[in-house]
């Protein structure tokens, strides 16, 4: 009797420590119940007590308590609560889970969603693992992967303190693709940064994701405070597109989107349309006095394309077009777009067709000097069709021809008048070249070419009209290179190099152009073409110094070059495009060309350096001097550039008002691995000894977050009444999130990239 009491009460014990629940809950094929204790309630409610743990499926639930209802397939639990399915887990104080539904609410909760083979960019998480960490004072689980947070938060940067998070009054969070959150703020290590009444923040498999930017902050003494906005568009994997908003408190806003597509290599193409609306804005000028400025309307166009075409030919187009050159100027940050006049677009289609070059293309560019005063050129359109040099037969001769019909546009714009000098035109030439190479040390190029013009109108008593007019030509010329001498230093185990190469390199060129009638009646459009002086001998001459240095490849590290160029008629040095200051209006005809210097040396394969002057010969001093040069040295990379043209008493074209001196600089610094960067940047005119413009940009991204700030002060110069002050200081700051990025806005923030 004794022996069947104490197997009776090892028994009861067994069945104490590890109660099973065998009754499966609804949409539970595989059901598990385990817990220290179990009281059973009804026939379809019972208490599962002491670590509990539940399986349904792929679900697991762990709790100190559990009440099971068969009937209602709910499963509530509490106390140190976890619910674990695939990849995510939830904690909370206490739960209400519907099996068959697979959804369920917890309480006080917290939870962790892995990104990890989701397509995720790890490298956006830093060290950390690619998850997203939720958490609220209710977490409701209302589909697979969709949860409802309220009086919570979310944050990718999962850390015992995180870096960033986002607090919320709700957040609707469904894995793989988003959470949206609303009434949201912002915390970067716990200190409030940024309100956002909605976030879409995107969670996709694909590295591109639909939703909503990092909105950028602004302050500006010309715009104010701004706010840049953007939403992201992931249209498909070759198609995305992007839309803008800027509000600034003092001129007004900006709407904008731009798109991009890849269709296939080579096929391509991005564009941009912005829209400003500008209200009028008083400015305190630094004398005590304000000044207002007009508001208004404007749009700029950008975009750029290019498409292959059947049979081998391609298409592209350009455009960079704005209505308001003052709006332009005025709010951009880039320096090329703050200073440019000239807004253009146009389209080429080429390819080769029976060993012939075929391009059709129109263009169309307007330099603005004001609101109302413009000159207009380009083509519409300009087709060219070539054939290359190919030899005759056996004979060391080679024949090609080059052929153009255009249609110029040129219009000259004013606030009472618009002056149409647009025409057509026609020019063919056909070369005959015999080279003669035999010798390596002595080389000669010679070629016979014929060329005959054709334009719709001509100037009668210099006035323009609509009489034809035509012009012929011939052209020979022989190009002589050398003597070449040549020497080599060899340095075994040389330190820098083992070996030396020096080359002296004379060259030559003599040509002659035959008498050409009517000269004085061709419209001279495009100085390339229209400006030919006849009768006229021309001598080039000039010497090339080279020295190379081979270690294990060989490298150009030094070469200087000195040329000038003499003509029989005096007016032919004008018309010579080879020299950089000889298109200048105003100078005196000449027999001789400035005496051209252009010297280059790059010592190392990450540092280079060119020079280039011009040394005018009749007034004996130099015209143009420029300088510019790139080194890279570990996280540093640097360009600068300096260039002068002279006041020249003796010429008119080189008057005090015409000179010029500036130099410009950009210096890249960044760590590898781009956690640690910045950009200094400058345009200063040493005439005037002002900055035009200094620009600074730092970031840090450090694991799971990233900020970048910039500033950038411009001098508005001569333009300052119409801009309203003399000066803009502006300033920039945007944040990065793992998985999500910021972008720069349509003024050109931190430098016009998206990061």
């Amino acid at each position: 009797m004794l022996r069947l009491g104490i197997i009776a009460l090892l028994a009861l014990l067994v069945f104490a420590t590890t109660a099973r629940a065998q009754a499966a809950l609804g949409g539970c094929k595989i059901w598990v119940a385990e817990a220290q204790d179990k009281v059973a309630i009804n026939q379809n409610h019972y208490k599962l007590l002491r670590d509990v743990s539940v399986e349904c499926n792929d679900m697991q639930f762990f709790a100190d308590e559990a009440e099971i209802f068969n009937d209602a397939d709910r499963v509530n639990a509490s106390g140190n609560v976890l619910f674990v399915t695939n990849n995510n887990r939830i904690s909370a104080d206490r739960m209400e889970f519907n099996t068959r539904t697979r959804t369920g609410t917890f309480f006080v909760a917290s939870g962790i969603a892995s990104l990890e083979n989701r397509g995720i960019d790890r490298s956006l998480f830093g060290t950390q693992e690619p998850d997203a960490y939720f958490w609220g004072k209710t977490i409701e689980k209302l589909g697979p992967k969709t949860y409802r947070i309220t009086q919570g938060g979310f944050t990718t940067c999962v850390q015992p303190t995180p870096r960033w998070e986002m607090v919320s009054d709700s957040v609707t969070l469904t894995l793989e693709q988003h959470a949206l959150l609303k009434n949201t703020v912002l915390k970067v290590k716990g200190v409030p940064m940024m309100y956002l009444p909605i976030l879409y923040y995107p969670i996709n498999k694909e590295d591109r994701a639909t939703g909503f930017l990092i909105p950028t902050y602004g302050a500006s003494t010309l715009k104010g405070q701004t706010i840049s906005n953007a939403f992201f568009w992931a249209i498909n994997r070759s198609q995305d597109a992007t839309l803008y908003h800027d509000f600034m408190s003092k001129t007004g806003q900006q709407y904008g989107g731009e798109y991009r597509y890849i269709q296939a290599p080579g096929a391509q193409g991005s564009s941009r349309f912005s829209l400003l609306r500008e209200h009028p804005a008083t400015y305190q000028l630094p004398n005590g006095t304000q000044r207002t400025t007009p508001g208004g309307q404007s749009y700029t166009i950008a975009g750029s394309m290019t498409q292959p075409l059947p049979h081998s030919f391609r298409m592209a187009a350009t455009a960079d077009y704005f209505s308001s050159l003052a709006a332009n100027q005025r709010n951009q940050q880039n320096i090329f777009n703050m200073t440019s006049t000239q807004r253009r677009f146009g389209a080429n289609v080429g390819g080769s067709w029976a060993g012939y070059t075929i391009s059709a293309a129109f263009d169309r560019s307007e330099v603005l000097r004001n609101a109302t005063d413009s000159n207009v050129y380009g083509s519409l359109p300009r087709v060219i069709v070539s054939r290359g040099e190919k030899p005759i037969g056996s004979l060391p001769l080679y024949f090609g021809v080059n052929s153009e019909y255009v249609s110029l546009l040129r219009t000259d714009k004013s606030a009472t008048a618009t002056n149409d000098r647009g025409l057509s035109r026609v020019d063919v030439t056909p070369t005959l070249r015999f080279p003669f190479t035999r010798w390596q040390f002595l080389t000669f190029n010679s070629a016979l070419s014929w060329r005959g013009t054709f334009w719709s109108e001509s100037l009668v008593n210099g006035v323009q009209t609509p009489q034809g007019v035509g012009r012929r030509y011939f052209e020979m010329s022989t190009r002589i290179t050398g003597p070449v001498f040549t020497r080599i230093f060899n340095r075994p185990g040389g330190g820098y190099a083992d070996k030396f190469k020096h080359v002296i390199e004379p060259v030559f060129t003599i040509q002659r152009i035959t008498p050409i009638e009517n000269a004085q009646r061709i419209v001279q459009l495009d100085p390339g073409v229209d400006f030919v002086v006849g009768n006229v001998t021309a001598l080039s001459y000039g010497l090339n110094n080279r020295l190379y240095a081979k270690k294990e490849t060989a490298r150009e590290m030094l070469s200087v070059s000195i040329s000038q160029s003499y003509y029989t008629d005096e007016r032919a040095a004008a018309a010579d495009l080879r020299y950089q200051s000889s298109g200048a209006t105003g100078l005196p005809p000449s027999h001789v060309s400035p005496i051209a210097l252009v010297a280059r040396v790059s010592p190392t394969a990450t540092t280079d350096a060119t020079f280039r002057t011009e040394y005018d010969a009749q007034v004996h001093t130099l015209r143009t001097l420029a300088a510019n040069g790139t080194v890279t040295k570990g996280w540093v990379q640097s360009t600068a550039g300096w260039s002068m043209r002279r006041f020249i008493r003796e010429l008119p074209a080189f008057s005090e008002l015409a000179a010029a001196q500036g130099i410009n600089a950009v210096a890249n610094v960044r760590k590898p691995g781009n956690a640690l960067g910045g950009m200094y940047a400058l345009n200063y005119d040493l005439k005037r000894r002002t900055f035009l413009q200094q620009r600074y940009i730092a970031y840090y991204n450090s694991q799971c977050c990233g900020v970048a700030v910039e500033y950038q002060s411009v001098n508005y110069g001569a333009n300052s009444r119409a801009f309203g002050i003399p000066q803009d200081h502006r300033f920039n700051l945007s944040f990065t999130l793992a998985g999500i990025g910021t972008f720069s806005n349509l003024f050109g923030a931190f430098g016009g990239q998206t990061r």
